[in-house]
């Protein structure tokens, strides 16, 4: 018991000194987060060391923020706090009214429907401290435009507007090689909902369901008509009806 009590006054004094101390803090797997903004989301104290540090606090604090999907904090020994995170990819950019004008604001969105972020005018000043891997990306999702004066969009909030999330889950869903021919989406309404392909061809798709039933009637109504298509309508897929150019 002697050795125990050697053991525990050791093992505090080591806790209380300052062995140990965090002189480096890494960080993998952000592309959308500056440096500077993972340096305020870690917040790690500037006198703590790696016996005192509190990963869950870190973790949790981390994963706060919208494009992190999950952070694991690990202690690499003697001197360096390793920060893994698994951000959340930009699915589609959301066109959203901002007033009774044609103006917009164009809001990121991840997969899961959680709303990522506005995307600042390249000319502001939050442009300025905006990585610019958020505009790369940007620029090669799908956008979701026409939906209605009035959808709400928050940051880390998962989005509760019915006809942005029937048609991330249609995108979501399509498992051919209509996918890659969507060049965007119109989301007036979930059964209004219409793809517009990349030839110019629309596709009233509606409702996200039959979602593979639907995608097979639209390419072999392609196949069979060449060029010669400009409207496919599938919302009821048993009906399937198209107009010529």
């Amino acid at each position: 018991s002697d050795l125990v009590v050697v053991l525990l006054a050791g093992w505090a004094a080591l806790y209380n000194s300052p062995a140990f101390s965090i002189q480096n803090v890494v960080v993998n797997g952000v592309e959308h987060l500056t440096s500077d903004e993972m340096a305020q989301l870690a917040n790690v104290p500037a006198d703590t060391t790696l016996l005192r540090v509190d990963q869950a606090t870190i973790e949790s604090r981390v994963e706060q923020n919208a494009w992190v999907a999950d952070a694991q904090v690990n202690l690499v020994f003697p001197d360096t706090l390793e920060i893994n995170v698994t951000e959340r990819p930009i699915f589609a950019v959301v066109e959203i009214p901002t007033g009774s004008n044609a103006a917009v604001k164009q809001w990121l969105i991840a997969e899961d429907h959680v709303w990522l972020m506005p995307i600042p005018d390249a000319k502001s000043e939050a442009a300025k401290t905006t990585s610019s891997k958020v505009y790369d990306d940007a620029a090669n999702v799908l956008h979701i435009k026409d939906v209605p004066y009035g959808t709400k969009a928050a940051i880390g909030e998962e989005c509760t507007d019915a006809n942005v999330n029937n048609a991330l889950s249609i995108l979501s869903g399509l498992t051919t090689e209509l996918s890659g021919r969507i060049a965007a989406v119109s989301a007036a309404g979930t059964a209004e909902t219409t793809l517009i392909l990349d030839n110019g061809v629309e596709v009233a798709f509606g409702k996200a369901e039959d979602i593979r039933d639907k995608e097979r009637v639209v390419l072999q109504i392609l196949a069979d008509n060449a060029d010669s298509v400009s409207y496919i309508n599938v919302r009821i897929v048993d009906s399937p009806t198209w107009r010529s150019v």
